[in-house]
């Protein structure tokens, strides 16, 4: 679970679910009963007042975890043929219809309690947050900034240990990593060049590679460490329109090919995909 994959507009349904859930113990009813003993005012979770309680209030706090359960599950998963977001802002708009047609009109002395006006305004704000996060990109953007710019690492050292990939300082002596010991093998093309005994300890110029790595292209791209400043898609090496992935903010991943503008990405769960949209990243 990453907190980083959380946006602004989820931030506002966060706030939402909160003031609905403080406000369904307030009274839902006021009544006008000047001069004479007022009966007690009840509040959401009163019998009497169904089915207020899972209409309005169950209903807008259910559409709000399922907004933010969504944000933690792959990308694609569905629920009954939809997507838990979209199964969300479906609760969370049924939810704001409800408090409207509540609140219009009433019996003769009573009047909406501070329960009703503040779950009305509740659902609101998260009925709006959930229809207009994917379309503004206020809202789109990251809850939680990711960290700061870091120092270069030297190649075949990741600034993320701990994911598969070499820890700092590269592979230990000896050891064979897929981006330590022969990386110059896949990505350049060549080996790296032997020291002459006849030349006292001088290297040698550098021999053409033999075998797989001399098919390989002489290209000029090394492997590097970014991040997205946004969520990005992430699609199928074959070239697919199907996502496989999300890039969440804050996150670190390892680009092992570039195809024109375009990154072909690795996941911390050995994933690849091509990132198509590579404006804006951090390389680390």
């Amino acid at each position: 679970m990453n907190i980083r994959s959380l946006t602004r507009g989820d931030g506002v349904v966060i706030g939402a679910a909160v003031l609905l859930f403080i406000a369904s113990f307030l009274s839902f009813y006021s009544y006008d009963c000047a001069g004479t003993i007022c009966p007690t005012e009840p509040n959401g979770w009163k019998a009497g007042l169904f089915p207020v309680l899972p209409s309005i209030f169950l209903a807008g706090i259910i559409g709000a975890a399922l907004i933010v359960a969504a944000r933690f599950q792959p990308e694609g998963r569905k629920l009954v043929g939809l997507e838990l977001g979209q199964w969300g802002t479906a609760f969370a708009v049924f939810a704001a219809w409800s408090s409207l047609w509540t609140i219009i009109g009433g019996a003769q002395g009573v009047s909406p309690g501070v329960g009703q006006i503040l779950g009305l305004l509740a659902n609101a704000a998260l009925a709006a947050a959930a229809l207009m996060t994917p379309r503004i990109p206020a809202l789109k953007a990251p809850l939680v900034s990711g960290p700061g710019p870091q120092a270069p690492s030297p190649y075949g050292a990741g600034p993320n240990p701990g994911y598969g990939y070499p820890g700092p300082g590269g592979a230990q002596p000896g050891a064979a990593g897929p981006y330590g010991a022969q990386a110059q093998q896949s990505f350049g093309g060549q080996q790296p060049a032997q020291p002459d005994a006849s030349l006292g300890g001088a290297a040698a110029a550098p021999q053409p590679a033999t075998g797989q790595a001399a098919a390989a292209p002489a290209g000029d791209f090394a492997p590097f460490w970014f991040a997205v400043p946004v969520p990005r898609p992430l699609y199928g090496e074959d070239g697919s329109p199907s996502q496989i992935a999300e890039l969440a903010p804050g996150t670190w991943y390892l680009a092992v090919e570039q195809r024109g503008q375009a990154l072909v990405a690795q996941t911390q769960d050995g994933r690849r995909g091509v990132l198509q949209d590579t404006t804006g990243i951090q390389r680390g």
